[in-house]
């Protein structure tokens, strides 16, 4: 064999040597591409398991096995054949973390979801014990009556009327809020005069004001304003900011209603220098069930969805409601602001 023909023999025998190198090279890749399938296919399931609320443990095990695999992705790009993995290993960093934040967004929902679950069952347990207050007053006065004279049974029955009422607020605000929440909420709209309304309002609870010896001025337009509303929600709007101020205002305080026309429509501030609102309650005031930890200090009485009724009712009229307080003992000021239809009447 001449020299020439020795080395085209060797030559072709490391061609041939490269060529099964590049092949095995390229099975090791589609190793990779099925097994990145697969690890893929776990990503989706774990995601959707995470949806259903199952526990994130299967998130944290799917992203170590996507870890590992990302790892040896990148020993094989260090080959000479890196270009063969590099989409690759890619596409595992893009997948990891992809499921690091699905892992992340999952714990937030879970904890969200433990909040709620916790905050229903105070409501619950809360629901249960203002239901049951005024329900023994009832009992014992209709036990009384038995053998009370007939002189003093107008009394009783007001002292019963009054438990009833009280009852049927309570009744009325929880349906109010699962109607809101439900999309059932009806309102019975027609053009009104909303300062008429307010006065309303301010006349409902004249005697809660009286009883606890609290001065109010109301500072109202002389002139009608025309709102598109429903007139009962109206006024249980006002009644409801006007009792929260008297409820966390000591006797003898001071309340105040100023509502004045701007822009934007009639801009009405109810404002009183009781216990204030602190500054972990003030952001979620308005959220079903929740009560300042001193407001319950104060007055423990309550469900805590007063503010979230009159929020959901001022919505509903297209307006809007918020609340600021200076912190503790600093009292609180409500501003709601309610779109007005064309001018005054």
């Amino acid at each position: 064999m001449s020299e020439f023909d020795s080395k085209d023999a060797t030559g072709g025998t490391d061609a041939d040597r490269e060529f099964e190198r590049l092949a095995q090279k390229k099975e090791r890749a589609l190793a990779h591409l099925a097994h990145l399938a697969f690890l893929r296919r776990e990503l989706h399931e774990a995601e959707a398991s995470a949806g259903a609320g199952l526990h994130i443990e299967l998130l944290v095990e799917a992203n170590q096995k996507l870890v590992l695999a990302a790892l040896a992705a990148q020993a094989q790009a260090q080959a000479p054949a890196a270009s063969a993995h590099a989409d690759v290993y890619q596409d595992l960093r893009e997948a990891n973390e992809h499921l690091v934040i699905s892992a992340l967004h999952a714990q937030t929902l879970q904890a969200q979801a433990e909040q709620a679950l916790a905050q229903q069952r105070t409501a619950m347990a809360s629901v249960a014990h203002e239901m049951r207050n005024p329900l023994t007053p009832i009992s014992m006065i209709a036990e009384r009556m038995v053998r009370t004279s007939s002189d003093r049974l107008p009394e009783m029955r007001n002292l019963i009327e009054g438990q009833v009422q009280h009852l049927s607020r309570m009744v009325e605000d929880l349906l109010d809020v699962s109607r809101a929440s439900t999309g059932k909420l009806r309102l019975s709209y027609a053009h009104l005069d909303i300062v008429q309304i307010i006065q309303e309002a301010v006349e409902a609870c004249a005697p809660l004001m009286h009883k606890k010896n609290l001065h109010m001025d109301v500072s109202l337009p002389d002139a009608p304003l025309r709102v598109n509303g429903d007139h009962i929600r109206i006024v249980q709007i006002f009644t409801n900011v006007l009792t929260n101020s008297a409820k966390y205002t000591p006797c003898g305080g001071n309340i105040e209603l100023r509502a004045e026309t701007v822009p934007e429509g009639l801009k009405i501030v109810v404002s009183d220098n009781g216990i204030g609102i602190s500054a972990q309650a003030l952001p979620v005031i308005f959220d079903p069930y929740v009560q300042d930890t001193q407001a319950i200090g104060f007055n423990g009485s309550g469900l805590g969805i007063g503010l979230t009724v009159v929020r959901q009712l001022v919505e509903a009229h297209g307006g809007s409601v918020t609340a600021h307080s200076e912190g503790e003992g600093k009292g609180c000021h409500f501003t709601i602001l309610f779109p007005l239809v064309g001018s005054a009447l």
